[in-house]
């Protein structure tokens, strides 16, 4: 069975770094994009960032560039967002997800996706 599971989030204080992990089972990632999306209390669930079967990288949201990263460990099966410079506004749950079809393209959010069980991320002093 597919499944993802993200881990890493917590409490952090604004400028710090957080360093979130996407663990897959059921299926290698190898050959999938990966993207992060994000959804805050009462507000719309919103992309973050992707990376491409080959290392790509796709910012959906201008205010992470410089401060996010995404990377890939397939050997791991695992994807990591890294997240330095932390602001308030980027308190969230935090969702990996990939495409249920055509998975080598960046997921669009769409509800029929796969999606981990998120992972809350507070910025707050």
């Amino acid at each position: 069975q597919l499944q993802l599971v993200e881990s890493g989030g917590g409490l952090v204080q604004p400028g710090g770094s957080l360093r979130l992990s996407c663990a897959a089972s059921g299926f290698t990632l190898d050959n999938y994009a990966i993207g992060w999306f994000r959804q805050a209390s009462g507000k719309e669930r919103e992309g973050v960032l992707c990376i491409s079967s080959s290392g790509g990288v796709t910012y959906y949201r201008a205010s992470v560039t410089g401060r996010f990263t995404i990377s890939r460990d397939n050997a791991k099966n695992t994807v990591y967002l890294q997240m330095n410079s932390l602001k308030p506004e980027d308190t969230a749950v935090y969702y990996c997800t990939i495409r249920q079809t055509d998975g080598r393209l960046c997921p669009a959010g769409r509800v029929d996706d796969y999606w981990g069980q998120g992972t809350q991320v507070t910025v707050s002093l």
